[in-house]
């Protein structure tokens, strides 16, 4: 039963108008809050308070934005040595980053795909090391939204797989994404999910997305989950276990009591999943103490 509790967790993504509010209370739908270190590492003043008071009293992981674990460049090594000093700061071992890059010769701004080629995944597995022997702690890779595959010699199902193999590492799986990449780039999503290593997923990630045309859908984090999707995180209970579960909600966030909403229904469908498939996650979701 530990196990079990252990794996069925449900997460949302921390954004400062939230501070105040949870600070006085956080409801027991929430089990872990999610965080991207840049937009808080550098925190002073009430916001710098309230979040400490409840990092020392929740669980917390780790999102980033400007790893850029592709980029051609050069890893930025003070920016990784900060990301541990925040960690260890506030005590969280989880830390996941996009499969993506966001810089070249400066700051993209945006996350960019990286060429599914042989050449990128043995690139890329190299700088996950580096990552990891800085922060003493794994790096858990996310498959993103895309929406061109440039230079490719391989499928994104392909490229996903050999770096995970490669990096042997982690992987923070977003069901969001899989559907958005399916509809964008017609493939079938359910294939692409059954193929993922069910012994690498560390945890899920769930949003909503915003649809452009028939054929093309923007990963937006910024609306309700739909029914596809909804049904494709059930699929993924029932292929790989239940997992650690994280809403994103970055855009058009709505009050507490509509999160709450799809925070529960997470929960309803983690509780609905075949006992057998519980995955234990506790080294997941383990803080130090």
């Amino acid at each position: 039963m530990n196990d079990q509790k252990n794996a069925a967790q449900v997460g949302l993504g921390l954004r400062r108008e939230m501070l105040s509010e949870f600070c006085e209370s956080v409801p027991e739908a929430i089990n872990f809050f999610e965080v991207a270190p840049e937009n808080w590492m550098t925190l002073g003043g009430k916001f710098g308070r309230q979040f400490r008071e409840l990092t020392e009293q929740h669980s917390f992981y780790c999102h980033g934005l400007s790893l850029s674990i592709g980029s051609p460049e050069p890893l930025d090594l003070a920016f990784v040595k900060n990301i541990k000093t925040f960690m260890d700061l506030h005590q969280i071992q989880i830390y996941s980053e996009h499969l993506s890059y966001c810089s070249g010769q400066g700051h993209l701004y945006d996350l960019m795909p990286i060429p599914f080629t042989d050449a990128a995944v043995k690139h890329v597995a190299a700088r996950v090391k580096q990552v990891e022997d800085i922060l003493e702690r794994p790096l858990i890779l996310e498959n993103v939204s895309f929406y061109a595959a440039p230079g490719a010699h391989m499928s994104e199902l392909e490229f996903v797989n050999a770096v995970l193999q490669e990096a042997d590492c982690k992987l923070l799986l977003d069901v969001n994404n899989i559907y958005v990449n399916s509809i964008n780039h017609q493939y079938d999503a359910d294939t692409f999910l059954q193929a993922m290593p069910t012994e690498r997923i560390a945890y899920l990630h769930i949003a909503g997305h915003y649809k452009q045309a028939e054929d093309l859908l923007i990963d937006t984090h910024g609306a309700a989950i739909n029914d596809p999707v909804w049904a494709l995180l059930q699929r993924c209970y029932a292929l790989h276990g239940v997992k650690p579960t994280l809403l994103e909600r970055d855009f058009n966030v709505p009050n507490t009591a509509e999160l709450l909403l799809e925070l529960n229904q997470i929960h309803a469908y983690q509780a609905a999943a075949p006992s057998s498939h519980i995955q234990n996650s506790a080294h997941v979701v383990k803080r130090i103490a």
